[in-house]
């Protein structure tokens, strides 16, 4: 997966080459990615779906995180990246099902991980139940949370938001669960763009 070949591009967005996924992390080039958000109107109240990463992901283990999303490939285009959703969380969606959120940029700086995407962002209207997701070993689980509650998460109006949803059991049973979660249970991606997100999810609900 470290030898993917990957587009990159400059400050301004302008294509300046090849590299590999493990190049990109590295040296910090911009890069694109897909993100599909997840939600579903249940007797009137919005819900977002996430995904529970793998303990086993080199990248933030354990964390919550968008609800499908992967890295674009350099043959590869935007409509391509749909293919994301059902490698990941087992759901056929086609590309003009999609809302297009735009293409969200942010930065994500560790010890030794640089992570600057050009993120292809879209939001699905799911009319899914837990049953009908069939998880790849990456994600370890998905749940779901109430849109405004998601909201006065990431703008600071509440400290920790309500999560319903399975964890894949090691016989691959799902297990399902309530728990209560801080923002320190997401991956790290900026505040800012958890606000950008919402607002353009906002727009389509």
């Amino acid at each position: 997966m470290q030898t993917e070949q990957l587009k990159i591009f400059d400050d301004d967005r302008n294509p300046i080459g090849v590299a590999t996924r493990e190049e990109v992390h590295r040296f910090g080039y911009w890069h694109e990615t897909f993100h599909c958000w997840f939600t579903h109107k249940e007797e009137g109240t919005d819900y977002i779906y996430l995904q529970l990463r793998s303990q086993t992901k080199r990248d933030y283990p354990n964390l919550l995180d968008i609800t499908a999303a992967g890295h674009l490939l350099a043959d590869e285009t935007v409509q391509d990246g749909v293919r994301e959703i059902k490698e990941e969380v087992g759901i056929d969606v086609s590309f003009e099902e999609l809302l297009p959120l735009g293409i969200i940029d942010y930065c994500v700086i560790t010890d030794d991980f640089i992570d600057k995407e050009l993120a292809h962002s879209f939001l699905y209207k799911s009319e899914k139940s837990f049953e009908d997701f069939t998880l790849q070993d990456e994600v370890a689980g998905i749940v779901r949370v109430e849109f405004n509650h998601f909201v006065e998460l990431w703008f600071g109006e509440r400290e920790s938001v309500k999560i319903r949803g399975f964890e894949m059991g090691k016989n691959g049973d799902k297990i399902f669960f309530e728990n209560y979660v801080g923002r320190d249970q997401f991956v790290p991606h900026e505040i800012n763009f958890y606000k950008t997100v919402i607002g353009k999810i906002k727009e389509r609900i």
